[in-house]
């Protein structure tokens, strides 16, 4: 699934920031949360293929 797919890139490119964030970095910890809210609306994207796929079946 290719939304899937694309979730765990953004997951995976967001750890560096991560770490950054935690040693005190605050345009890291921006970067972060911006990532974050992108996260949350590609989880909401395979949550709702997930259902569709569901539906179909």
């Amino acid at each position: 699934m290719q939304e899937y797919e694309q979730l765990k890139t953004l997951i995976a490119e967001i750890e560096s920031d991560i770490q950054k964030a935690e040693g005190g970095n605050k345009a890291a910890g921006t970067r972060v949360r911006k990532q974050m809210q992108a996260i949350k609306q590609a989880s909401q994207t395979v949550r709702n293929k997930i259902l569709e796929i569901r539906t179909t079946d």
